[in-house]
């Protein structure tokens, strides 16, 4: 059985950076295709990062390109997002979550469609904010 959990959001200043992890169960993490999503109040929820392990491509939205990257750590079955550069606008709730291979659709049009999604966390709330 699948299962995500998010942890190591929180309080940050604008400029900090942060951690989150993904635990995983039920996944080869050399396989994983995994997405990292958003949702702020009153606002849809952005596909922000976005990776297929299977073929290496990967999408980023613009509003990370730069401050994101994405690692993962295969014994402790987790994947790690790290964003720097903080700024009050990335407030929201960060979620990840995977798909079955094989996708039906480019990893940049998976990323922009979160219905597609298979198996989701339940979230960690991060705000930026002095």
């Amino acid at each position: 059985q699948v299962q995500l959990v998010e942890s190591g959001g929180g309080l940050v200043q604008p400029g900090g950076s942060l951690r989150l992890s993904c635990a995983t169960s039920g996944l080869t993490l050399d396989k994983i295709i995994i997405g990292w999503f958003r949702q702020a109040p009153a606002k849809e929820s952005e596909g922000i990062s976005c990776i297929n392990n299977n073929d290496g491509n990967t999408h980023s939205a613009d509003s990370v390109k730069g401050r994101l990257t994405i690692s993962r750590d295969n014994a402790k079955n987790a994947v790690y997002m790290h964003m720097n550069s903080l700024k009050p606008e990335d407030t929201a709730v960060y979620y990840c979550a995977t798909v079955h291979p094989p996708l039906v659709q480019t990893i940049a049009t998976m990323c922009k469609w979160p219905h597609l999604w298979d198996h989701w966390g339940q979230g960690t709330q991060v705000t930026v904010s002095s």
